[in-house]
């Protein structure tokens, strides 16, 4: 029974992008038992596969801002021994990055990445047993699966599978359809104009369906209460941890989002889900999952209102 440790840490999105790759490794090596190291504050979305075993949370974000605290390395130190408790087959890092591949290291086992020229820092390259090349070019989803293959070493077929489900009640007891829009993201060059959301979610209320806007922040929580202000029925709900965030999305009737994780875990969960993309290039981080997700809009061109109403009335 083989075992196998996949290294994909963060974002959000990134982490998403990685789960077709453990759908096809679980689907081509029946009884393999799969871990996954990740950012501990992404480590729902690993749980929601069920073919990952064991999900190991780092906290690379928090420790690098905490160096000089002594729990800081305890803790590291206690990361470091629960990683080491199995030997793995395969160890495959997705992300690409010297800070992931130094965690690949920690591994024991055989470890695969990304060749100099494929990944995102050439010089994680230096630091696996095994590297691969991937095309740049492709789809993160698609970079992830190519690796995995070369790495376990089967063909890559068929259509990309997140294998997510989020099983239990949803945060918001809601007796309407309801759309779930994702207003908020890392970067102020994603963010659609505020009349752009308005516009949509009054077409939404014109055919009876919600909109649900969720939040992160303080400042995402006074933009969100913006637009809901203008469209009705519109509900700013309480602030949600990541679990309860996907049970919400999982029965959502759409879901609409500028380029933020969120969005794509919503078109992993199978909902009807459109991107919006105002900063950067849907070739390659747009929403991938077949006719049930569209992407709109490119780097400095972002969709108007009408745009994205069109879209959306595609989809559902």
């Amino acid at each position: 029974m083989p075992r196998i440790l996949f290294v994909k840490t963060s974002s959000l999105g990134d982490v998403v992008h990685n789960c077709p790759a453990v759908t096809d490794a679980a689907r081509h090596l029946p009884g393999a038992e799969i871990d996954w190291v990740v950012e501990e504050a992404f480590a729902d979305v690993p749980r929601l596969h069920p073919a990952v075993a064991r999900v190991i949370p780092v906290a690379i974000r928090r420790w690098r801002s905490a160096l000089a605290r002594p729990a800081t390395w305890v803790e590291l130190a206690a990361f470091r021994r629960r990683l080491r408790t199995e030997r793995y087959d395969c160890v495959i890092d997705t992300q690409g990055l010297v800070k992931s591949a130094l965690v690949a290291r920690l591994a024991r086992g055989r470890r695969h990445g990304f060749d100099r020229a494929s990944a995102r820092e050439p010089l994680a390259a230096r630091l696996y047993d095994e590297v691969h090349a991937v095309a740049p070019a492709l789809h993160a989803v698609e970079r992830n699966r190519r690796l995995a293959a070369a790495a376990l070493g089967y063909a890559v077929e068929g259509a990309c599978d997140y294998g997510l489900a989020a099983p239990g009640e949803p945060p918001l007891a809601l007796s309407a359809p309801y759309a779930v829009l994702f207003t908020m993201t890392s970067r102020a060059d994603k963010l659609w104009p505020e009349e752009h959301w308005r516009a949509l979610g009054r077409w939404l209320a014109a055919r009876s369906i919600l909109s649900v806007l969720p939040w992160g922040s303080a400042d995402e929580r006074e933009r969100c209460a913006r637009i809901a202000a203008a469209v009705p029925g519109a509900i700013v709900p309480p602030r949600m941890e990541l679990a309860a965030l996907a049970r919400l999305t999982a029965r959502a009737r759409c879901a609409v989002g500028v380029d933020t994780g969120l969005a794509h875990l919503a078109a992993a969960l199978g909902v009807p889900a459109l991107g919006i993309f105002c900063g950067s290039d849907p070739g390659l981080t747009g929403l991938c999952a077949g006719p049930r997700a569209r992407n709109i809009g490119a780097a400095g061109a972002a969709p108007a209102a009408r745009e994205a109403i069109a879209a959306l009335e595609a989809l559902v």
